[in-house]
């Protein structure tokens, strides 16, 4: 019998309750590249101190755009917390993206933060800092473990819900309500 494999680009990993490791607790993270040779994801979940608004004056972007104060940059994961990426929608012509879907694009250079910076970005976008990554097989055996749920990714969630709604939201469309699930499995 020949098995077959399953990758779960474009995917959601959903923390299960009992996963304690302090950079995945509660966390959704979205599967951008998944292969035979592992894994790479972003959390979504996890919005940092910091506003889009205050990472391009870091980077010497100049904008007009008040609301940028007030969309947070998120924490990607414990992998080179200085890599940015910006998940957006639609997937545009930037100068270096990742084609996720037809809708769905990953963008690491400059130029897409210069486009939002003055109002020609994206339509959608997440900006984060930093990334997970899994060797190969290893993500595989984490969810043979249970550490994780996976779910196709949705666009509600990934870019309208709030960041502190998207754990529980990502698991209902499952028809997982992650608060009836205790950590403490096995004791009464």
């Amino acid at each position: 019998m020949i098995e077959e494999v399953t990758y779960l680009t474009n995917q959601f990993l959903i923390a299960m309750p009992m996963l304690a490791d302090s950079n995945f607790y509660q966390t959704v993270t979205y599967i951008s590249e998944h292969n035979n040779k592992g894994a790479m994801g972003m959390v979504i979940n996890r919005p940092l101190q910091l506003s889009i608004r205050h990472l391009l004056d870091h980077l010497n972007i100049k904008t007009d755009r008040p609301d940028l104060s007030s969309l947070p940059v998120y924490h990607g994961g414990p992998v080179q917390p200085e890599q940015g990426f910006v998940i957006h929608s639609p997937v545009g012509q930037w100068k270096a993206t990742l084609k996720i879907n037809n809708q769905i694009g990953i963008t690491t250079s400059r130029d897409i933060l210069q486009a939002i910076a003055c109002r020609e970005g994206p339509e959608h976008m997440l900006v984060i800092l930093g990334y997970a990554g899994w060797g190969p097989g290893q993500l595989e055996l984490e969810l043979v473990n249970n550490a994780w749920l996976s779910t196709p990714s949705d666009c509600d969630i990934l870019f309208f819900k709030s960041s502190s709604q998207r754990w529980l939201a990502a698991a209902s469309l499952l028809g997982v309500d992650l608060n009836l699930l205790s950590a403490n499995v096995g004791h009464s």
